[in-house]
């Protein structure tokens, strides 16, 4: 999943969290892919202050996404831009992404629609 949508607006931001969650608690495996602002929500000040309309906090999807193993990727020039640092990522099962892991995570899902 991909998300570029950050804390301006929280009912799409929390999206690839909530529905990540649903996926892979319904035996599918789920990685994120964050980008532009959606990278904020790497920062806990950030995280713990979104609350999606109709939807619990943030702070209370994001232990269910930790819990399902979700690996997400934050897009790396991206988060230098907004000044998320490694730290950030290191709670949260996150690893700074590029272009190639994109590409990469694209042509898997599409390989695993196609079989």
């Amino acid at each position: 999943m991909k998300s570029a949508w950050g804390s301006d607006d929280p009912t799409k931001a929390a999206f690839p969290f909530l529905h990540g969650t649903a996926l892979a608690e319904a035996g599918h495996e789920v990685q994120i892919f964050l980008l532009g602002e959606a990278v904020n929500l790497m920062r806990d000040a950030v995280l713990n202050s979104v609350t999606p309309v109709g939807w619990p906090p943030m702070k209370e999807i994001m232990p269910k996404v930790l819990a399902n193993k979700i690996q997400i990727y934050a897009c790396g020039a991206c988060c230098r831009a907004r000044g998320v640092l490694e730290t950030d990522l290191m709670s949260k099962n996150a690893k700074f992404g590029n272009p190639q892991i994109f590409v990469q995570l694209t042509e898997w899902s599409d390989k695993i629609i196609t079989e």
